[in-house]
């Protein structure tokens, strides 16, 4: 390994180790103190993670030796209304589904804000755009080894849903599969970041505002149209691509190395 690659993956590692500390430390503290300066629980949380996710950006600026270029080299320049639609349009079986079986929550405004709209953006920025797609985009390293770190630590984020041991173990896969989904789509969709950003954000809507489980696991009812989701984004991205005569982005070649 040459010096500008220690160099490059010593700067990542380090970079996200702050951005960890940070989070860690200043998080729940900024958030708390927001909440009461606003009596808003939503801005809060919007402005916790827009203080705490800033030593991701320096990383990325130091990383691509640019401060303009942020946005675009985490994904941020991209469609924004094509990633809507997109996303809609994939997860529409879930609403349909959900609203003929189950009953809407009583969740306030504040609440849906804050798991489907904030928590999808700053989520992707931070698994896809950053900790994936500044390994891949930017190194020799193939999907497979990009993802995994990212996909762990998402995983890891959302076992707090559950104590019960088998319990646990099936929202870790389920997150840890739909990680890998959301590197797929970004990367599928070259690498922009709002398809991810919203298919994880109306998946989160509709999981939320319908009575369907308390935890990300949920039932067999539930899981099939999921399933049916995650269906329609991978072969209505396979199938656009075709007739776009654009190549895949993913191939065996590019599964470890680059």
């Amino acid at each position: 390994m040459n010096m500008h690659k220690r160099t490059y993956y010593l700067t990542f590692a380090i970079g996200f180790i702050v951005y960890f500390l940070v989070d860690s430390t200043l998080f729940s503290l900024c958030q708390k103190q927001v909440t009461i300066w606003t009596q808003s629980k939503a801005l809060g949380h919007v402005i916790a993670y827009s203080i705490t996710i800033i030593p991701l950006f320096l990383t990325t600026a130091l990383l691509r030796k640019s401060i303009p270029d942020i946005p675009r080299n985490l994904g941020l320049n991209g469609n924004l209304l094509l990633g809507v639609c997109f996303a809609f349009l994939c997860t529409l079986p879930m609403l349909v589904a959900f609203t003929l079986k189950f009953e809407l929550t009583s969740l306030s405004v504040e609440t849906i804000i804050i798991n489907t709209i904030s928590s999808a953006f700053f989520e992707e920025l931070i698994y896809r755009g950053f900790l994936f797609g500044m390994l891949y985009r930017f190194t020799r390293l193939g999907f497979l080894p990009a993802i995994f770190l990212g996909s762990l630590l998402f995983g890891v984020a959302h076992l707090y849903q559950s104590t019960d041991i088998t319990e646990l173990a099936g929202i870790f896969m389920i997150t840890f599969l739909g990680s890998i989904l959301f590197a797929w789509i970004y990367t599928e969709w070259n690498f922009n970041l709002w398809t991810a950003i919203f298919l994880h954000c109306f998946m989160n809507l509709y999981w939320l505002i319908f009575n369907v489980d308390d935890t990300a696991l949920g039932g067999v009812y539930a899981n099939v149209f999921r399933f049916t989701t995650i269906f329609l984004a991978i072969v209505g991205t396979i199938i656009y691509k075709k007739k776009s005569n654009i190549p895949m982005s993913i191939v065996r070649k590019a599964w470890w190395l680059k």
